[in-house]
């Protein structure tokens, strides 16, 4: 199972960003993180996605840690983000009764 992360803040956030990055609380061992991984554009700023990989067994503590950890970054200006959960496809076939 993974959780995709998704956020987006302002150039002139980067700054800020950063020193909450390095502040931010630890990831727990039961989650894999890959990433962040960032872009940036002058007409959508930066745009940085993380990909955290688990166990379905840990789901909603993981999807509750990844919702905790980005209120780190709430009062940044223009902070956005979303987290979203993805089955692999095996487990999406099992939800349909064809796994």
């Amino acid at each position: 199972m993974i959780i995709i992360a998704q956020i987006s803040y302002p150039p002139e956030s980067n700054q800020e960003m950063a020193k909450r990055f390095l502040e931010a609380p630890q990831i727990p061992d039961f989650l894999n993180r890959k990433g962040p991984y960032v872009c940036s554009s002058m007409s959508t700023g930066v745009t940085a996605v993380s990909l955290y990989e688990l166990d379905k067994s840990k789901v909603g503590e993981g999807y509750e840690f990844v919702n905790n950890y980005y209120t780190t970054y709430f009062s940044v200006p223009g902070f956005k983000y979303e987290a979203k959960v993805f089955l692999d496809i095996g487990e999406g076939l099992k939800m349909i009764g064809m796994g």
